[in-house]
Order: structure tokens, then C-alpha cells, then sequence
């Protein structure tokens, strides 16, 4: 996942849903997909556009955001669709800007805590108990399995649970909007939301920080969210995170 640094061309689906608004490419998944910045045509939207795979869908994400709205900030969703091939969702923007937009990697330990924070926020505010959707260890095996991957036998078996909470499922650093004044503002690409140990999202949470910022900030965000680190859980589920 990276932020685009060439020239992108624009899907003719994402051009209709512009609805004649000026478009930056702001996002580029590993699928292939596209996120789209759309101003000048009122209040500023997002149009997130990429080909049907079989780890989520749009309409996955569409369905999860509208339920966790009810405790968190996330976008609102104003469309979402599909058609053989593609799929695509628009959401309302926020003032926020991503924890890696270069205003924030040019001061990681801003970035780095509010992450944390915003991590801890989200475990906290959603109620297990009401989430509708599962993403333990076992449910993600299964679904690399349906992509064609095998899982190393030694990751079949996960640690004691923790702590269930709702996990955000894809809690790395670039999903964190953080505000002007260096608080984290709300959660995106909630796709995966579902229950499982918190160590799930901490551990992906705080090796992404390497990627964003370069090393040594690891414990910086596990800090952030509260807790000491658990070196066996965060060996373990960054493990099944690059396996899975």
C-alpha cells in the first residue's frame, strides 16, 4: 500500500461518481485499487475503487463503518456498489489527514502516539458482544486458505487469548486519521473489523511504524496504547499477519 507518486488514470466508474469534481489519486492498495480525493464540487468526498478480491469487499467495509459509527468516528458512507468485476464506495471526508500524509511522517512521534491512542479508543468503544463479525485466528486461516495460501502448521495453533475486543483488522499506521492539532480524529479500511485479541491489532499496529517511520518506534506506540509489550503475542500475530 503506498501513496501514488506517478501519474494514475482515472477508472471511467470513479470519473461518474466525481459527478464532475477535480481528482487526486491519494491511495494505492496491493490489489490494485484506488483511492480518490474529490473537491470543487462541494463538500469533499473520497471514492475508494478496486477489483473484486477474495479477502473483503466494499461492501464488507460499507456494512462495518456504518455499524462502528454508532461508538467511533469513521467517514460516512454515502454509495457504495458493484458489478462484475470492480466495486467501489464514496464516503464523506473528514478534516483529518492520514498518520503517514508527510505532515505526520515528518514527526513520527506524533503520528506514532496518536495511533496508539486511537487504537486503544476503538478497543474500548466497540462492545464485543454486539459485533456480528469474527476475525480470530481460526477465521483468518480459513480465509487465506480460500486465496490459495498455507498457513505454516506452527501458526495453526494461536496464544491464550488476552483480551477480546473488536479489532479494527487492518490497524497499521495509514488508517489512523490524526487532526491538526496531533490527536488521532478517526479510523478507516475497517473491511476485517471483527473479534479477536487485542494483540491482533498491536502487533500489525506496531510493526507498521517501521515501514512508516524507520525503526525504533515499536514500543513507542504499544506504550501509547497502554499496555507493556507481550514479545511472544507480537512474534506471533506479526507472523500470521505476513503468512496470512
Amino acid at each position: 500500500m503506498t501513496i501514488p507518486t506517478d501519474d494514475v488514470v482515472v477508472p471511467d466508474r470513479v470519473r461518474l461518481l466525481a459527478r464532475g469534481a477535480d481528482l487526486e489519486c491519494v491511495w494505492r492498495n496491493d490489489y490494485g485499487g484506488l483511492t480518490f480525493r474529490a473537491t470543487g464540487q462541494g463538500d469533499p468526498f473520497f471514492i475508494k475503487w478496486g477489483p473484486r478480491n477474495l479477502e473483503f469487499t466494499l461492501s464488507d467495509e460499507a456494512e462495518r463503518m456504518q455499524w462502528a459509527s454508532q461508538w467511533i468516528t469513521v467517514p460516512t458512507v454515502l454509495e457504495s456498489g458493484g458489478d462484475e468485476t470492480h466495486e467501489w464506495m464514496v464516503t464523506a471526508a473528514l478534516d483529518g489527514l492520514s498518520a503517514v500524509d508527510p505532515r505526520w511522517v515528518a514527526e513520527p512521534a506524533v503520528a506514532v502516539r496518536a495511533v496508539g491512542e486511537a487504537l486503544r479508543a476503538l478497543h474500548d468503544a466497540l462492545p464485543v458482544a454486539d459485533c456480528p463479525w469474527d476475525w480470530s485466528v481460526s477465521s483468518r486461516i480459513e480465509n487465506a486458505e480460500r486465496r490459495g495460501i498455507v498457513v505454516p502448521d506452527e501458526l495453526r495453533t494461536a496464544p491464550e487469548i488476552d483480551l477480546l475486543v473488536v479489532s479494527h483488522g487492518d490497524a497499521c499506521c495509514p488508517n489512523t486519521l490524526v487532526g491538526e492539532d496531533g490527536r488521532w480524529l478517526a479510523h478507516v479500511d475497517l473491511a476485517l473489523l471483527g473479534v479477536a485479541d487485542r494483540w491482533a491489532d498491536i502487533a500489525v499496529a506496531s510493526m507498521s511504524t517501521e515501514w512508516n517511520y524507520g525503526p525504533g518506534w515499536e514500543d513507542a506506540l504499544i506504550e501509547a496504547y497502554g499496555v507493556e509489550p507481550d514479545r511472544a503475542r507480537l512474534a506471533y500475530y506479526r507472523e500470521l499477519w505476513n503468512a496470512a
